[in-house]
């Protein structure tokens, strides 16, 4: 039994596996549209989500098989004070995987070491958001063709931003990836990310304050909100939310085929004029999340099918 609590769980080897079986259901749908029937999937939801919780929805569904659980904490017996240990194990007894989104970093791995299914992070705190990044390299994949040698610039909170953590250290594997880290002074990505993932491992990075410094030089923009819940103080967020939108004038300085990524929901860091853009892969990517949970439950679950394309 495995669990997938890091993008790290998965060799890069078993990361092009997984990819390769999402774009192979994405063409061939009707070959898996009841591999798992019989089977349940739980949403452990312990703050709201509107994508992660309904795309895992939606991936169940879609392969024939059912899904229970809960869309916060305070539907759940955490409101009346049970562990995330005592949780699991009563979930255990009710489905055959699980998807566990929590406040607290490392929720899911408590759950994890006493679970008998396997459990998926579906977001901890500002720690991991694994699936976000498989869903994040199956659309660079798809729509670039690799997930080498690129140029990314990540924008925005990247200080308490999980899905820039994840994909950092998901890319960091790749060859010829460079990053450049487009931020305010204060939300700087962590400094355990920039010595023990991106220094340690000899990744190119440059850190901006300014976006149209640098547009013209990425091939990739991911672009991310300034997250209310991550603040301890409202004046703070006030000041900074608003410190990167992206916008016509802004897209006009970008590369051609240059992609923009934002892992949603989003508050006005993008503009709705962008949207019409054929560079913004964002609405994309919510597509490919399903495709990418669906072979991510197959994994777990070790359920197989033909060889892609029979």
């Amino acid at each position: 039994m495995r669990h997938l609590l890091s993008p790290l769980d998965f060799s890069v080897e078993e990361l092009d596996n997984l990819l390769n079986l999402a774009a192979d259901i994405e063409h061939n749908p009707d070959k898996y549209k009841e591999i798992c029937k019989g089977k349940k999937l739980a949403t452990l939801f312990y703050e709201p989500s509107t994508r992660t919780r309904l795309s895992f929805e939606a991936a169940m569904l879609n392969l024939g098989g059912n899904v229970l659980g809960f869309s916060s904490a305070d539907s759940s017996s955490a409101s009346k004070g049970e562990s995330v240990s005592d949780t699991i194990r009563i979930i255990s007894c009710y489905a055959d995987i699980c998807a566990m989104r929590h406040p607290k970093e490392g929720a899911p791995l408590v759950a994890a070491s006493r679970s008998s299914i396997p459990v998926i992070n579906a977001g901890d705190g500002g720690h991991q958001h694994p699936t976000q990044t498989l869903t994040d390299l199956m659309t660079i994949k798809s729509l670039k063709g690799r997930l080498d040698h690129l140029v990314i610039g990540l924008c925005g909170d990247l200080k308490f931003g999980r899905t820039v953590h994840s994909l950092i250290n998901a890319l960091v594997r790749y060859p010829g990836i460079k990053f450049v880290l487009i931020s305010p002074k204060e939300l700087r990505i962590p400094d355990y990310i920039r010595q023990d993932v991106l220094e340690a491992n000899s990744v190119e990075y440059q850190e901006v304050e300014h976006l149209e410094d640098v547009l013209g030089s990425l091939e990739i923009l991911y672009m991310t909100r300034v997250q209310r819940e991550r603040f301890f103080n409202e004046e703070e967020y006030i000041r900074l939310k608003d410190s990167y939108i992206l916008n016509s004038e802004k897209m006009a300085l970008a590369n051609k085929d240059m992609l923009v990524l934002h892992p949603l929901p989003r508050v006005n860091e993008i503009s709705v004029e962008v949207d019409d853009d054929d560079r913004a892969a964002y609405f994309k990517q919510v597509q490919y999340g399903v495709y990418v949970r669906m072979a991510l439950i197959l994994t777990l679950l070790d359920i197989s099918v033909n060889e892609p394309g029979n």
